[in-house]
């Protein structure tokens, strides 16, 4: 299993970026995914959800500002990042769920290598 994230980059403040996970090796339908962050000195932390039948759930701290969604064709997560603040620099992670929480990064598998979301204020 592969996961490839990509569209990161340098952003100002209250700007947006579009965030894609292309997924091979997997029944990508079948399966339910989720973003998560990276800041420079801190733990990665959950920001959004996506289950194989469509349902999102979100971090509050992103809730209202950014939006998950998926192309089962294209075997694809997407994460649509509007609002963007200083706070939301960092190295951004999709994975597969592989366990029973929907936030904790232990029970996720598969991590791509990340993609690097810079907000400048």
């Amino acid at each position: 299993v592969q996961l490839q994230a990509s569209g990161g980059g340098l952003v100002q403040a209250g700007g947006s970026l579009r965030l894609s996970c292309a997924a091979s090796g997997l029944t990508f339908s079948s399966n339910s995914l989720a973003w998560f962050r990276q800041a420079p000195g801190k733990e990665r932390e959950f920001v959004a959800y996506i289950g194989w039948s469509g349902s999102t759930y979100y971090a509050e701290s992103v809730k209202g500002r950014f939006t998950i969604s998926r192309d089962n064709a294209k075997s694809t997560v997407f994460l649509q990042m509007n609002s963007l603040n200083p706070e939301d620099t960092a190295v951004y992670y999709c994975a597969v769920r592989g366990g029973s929480s929907l936030t904790s990064p232990t029970d996720y598998r598969n991590w791509g290598q990340g993609t690097l979301v810079t907000v400048s204020s």
